[in-house]
């Protein structure tokens, strides 16, 4: 469940705190008080876009915070599969600091991706925003919605689908490819024989390029090299002037004269022997060196034009002999396939023909598990309707076979409702009001709500056009909803902030000559106070008081039956 929502500094909110609770958290307040602000900042924090505009004017940046709890192991164990952490006792941690130029997203103190944050919303919260019931006037989304219902079952036969329709598409692509004319066929054999000869021509072998480079390298440096080396040559061990070698034979036969004397001295000699004999050691290794560093300009010349001819071939070709070597085979199964069009052609159709197959195949099983499903979630419909005051409502999903076929299979998806006794079927979106729409998008999220696990919903004004003994109805519905999930709703109706367990009241106020939005929660005589404000007129009386409590009354009742 979502803990607590920290917000400073965004748009009207200078800062804010608010500590959600089990069950139903009610948001209320006067139209323009800021109620979107504080849905719009959770989207935020999970990885909505962001505009340099939402900070507070004067403010150098804006922040939002979000701590959940998970408690479900399922959850958790899917969360952490996906590398993202998570502190003791199932705690996590959103944090989203905009500023002007950038934001920073982090999850329990680690820097997160925008992927992240959607994976883990996707597992922790259900958004429901103002116009989101409208998206059911577009059938395109009423298969999405099925397929939601159908769960995991469905979810493996669409990956498998996919990855066939994948198959199917490149194979079809290539198909389409070899059916071009016979003189750019022409052209494309001409050019991939050039490319393999040019590359086979070179005997390119592997890590030969870095060998050679040391050897030129060499090469390209050798008269300063030679210098260095013949110095220490002479300094160490042989020329005209005295060498290190001399000094130290010479300090060796000093020290011989003495060891009978001394054990000590014994010692030293021995240490001075070695030296000596490293010293002759260093002496042949130099002149093996120098003896290497003799080579020709015929020498230098071939080194150089074969080091061309290979950066040649790879900045054509690939960055590495490695690269162009996997191109040259690339070319050779290419010129194979031009050479051979037909027969190659008459093997891609066998293959196109045996994935369709396989791809038909996984069509009809998606489509039968949808139509299964469709008859369960039509009837969930009915009873979640039924209970949203909906007289004598009947909902039908039609599953229709598409001439075409896609990635999700061939399946058109419709919901078809008739709201009136005696009222043939028709579509959704021909039918429904905007106070219907709303109470369907409810019962549809109450009815995938009972399937899924994510612990948190929140509805932006989900009794949009609704009123009277419908609004009790639907009061009833999140009181029910609220029994398993944290529920978090705005809204404008007494009927149904009575059924809160938590009850939020956001307001502006002018501070220092500036407009602040703030949130309070409500306390027993302050939560009447805002119920009679929501039932209406200029001055709240003591009658309008007399009412809220007795609604206060009815929801306490309703939700001991609901829970």
């Amino acid at each position: 469940m979502l803990i607590s929502l920290h917000v400073k500094n965004l748009a009207l909110i200078k800062e804010t705190e608010v500590n959600f609770k089990e069950g139903l958290n009610i948001l209320s307040g006067e139209t323009g008080a800021g109620k979107s602000i504080i849905i719009g900042s959770i989207n935020l924090a999970l990885g909505a876009r962001a505009d340099k505009d939402m900070i507070r004017t004067g403010a150098e940046y804006a922040l939002v915070e979000l701590v959940f709890q998970i408690t479900d192991e399922d959850v958790l164990s899917t969360i952490k599969k996906l590398d993202i952490p998570v502190e003791e006792d199932g705690i996590i941690i959103i944090q989203r600091k905009i500023q002007a130029s950038r934001s920073i997203c982090k999850i329990c103190g680690e820097t997160a991706t925008t992927k992240q944050l959607k994976e883990l919303s996707e597992l922790l919260i259900d958004i429901h925003g103002q116009h989101e019931h409208q998206s059911l006037l577009y059938k395109k989304n009423h298969l999405n919605i099925l397929d939601s219902f159908a769960g995991d079952e469905l979810l493996s036969v669409k990956h498998e689908l996919k990855r066939v329709y994948q198959t199917y598409s490149s194979i079809q692509k290539e198909l389409e490819s070899i059916g071009v004319d016979e003189g750019v066929k022409a052209k494309e054999l001409s050019l991939a024989q050039f490319e393999y000869q040019e590359i086979a021509d070179a005997k390119l072998i592997e890590g030969e390029d870095e060998a050679l480079e040391t050897t030129y390298r060499r090469m390209s440096n050798s008269r300063q090299i030679v210098e260095a080396a013949s110095k220490a040559y002479q300094l160490t061990g042989s020329g005209d002037e005295q060498t290190a070698a001399d000094a130290v034979g010479r300090a060796v036969r000093e020290l011989h004269s003495i060891e009978g004397y001394d054990d000590k001295a014994a010692e030293l000699v021995m240490e001075l022997a070695n030296i000596d004999s490293l010293l002759s050691d260093f002496n042949r290794n130099i002149a093996e060196y120098l003896a290497d560093m003799e080579f020709d300009d015929e020498t230098f010349v071939n080194t150089e034009e074969r080091l061309n001819l290979l950066n040649h071939l790879k900045l054509k070709y690939g960055g590495t002999i490695e690269k162009v070597l996997a191109y040259q085979k690339e070319v050779e199964a290419k010129i194979e396939r031009l050479q051979n069009a037909d027969a190659y052609k008459l093997e891609l159709e066998n293959k196109l023909r045996d994935i369709k197959e396989e791809l038909l195949k996984l069509c009809e099983k998606a489509s039968v598990m949808r139509a299964k499903e469709a008859k369960k979630l039509a009837a969930d419909m009915i009873q979640a309707l039924t209970d949203l005051n909906f007289l004598e409502v009947q909902f039908e999903i039609q599953v229709r076979r598409k001439e075409e076929y896609s990635c999700i299979g061939y399946d058109d998806v419709e919901f078809m409702i008739s709201t009136n006794p005696g009222e043939p079927l028709k579509s959704l979106g021909s039918v429904a009001s905007g106070g219907e729409l709303s109470r369907i998008m409810l019962a549809i999220k109450t009815v995938l709500a009972s399937r899924d696990k994510i612990p948190t919903m929140i509805f932006d004004e989900i009794d949009t056009g609704i009123s009277g003994k419908t609004a009790w109805k639907v009061s009833e519905k999140l009181g029910a909803l609220s029994a398993g999930h944290q529920i978090i709703c705005i809204t404008h109706l007494p009927q149904i902030a009575a059924m809160a367990d938590g009850h939020f009241r956001i307001a502006k106020q002018a501070i220092d000559h500036t407009t602040v939005t703030g949130i309070t929660q409500l306390e027993d005589v302050e939560i009447v106070e805002e119920l009679a404000r929501l039932l209406g007129g200029e001055e709240i009386t003591d009658a309008v008081k007399e009412n809220a409590k007795e609604l206060l009354q009815t929801a306490a009742n309703k939700k001991k039956e609901l829970r």
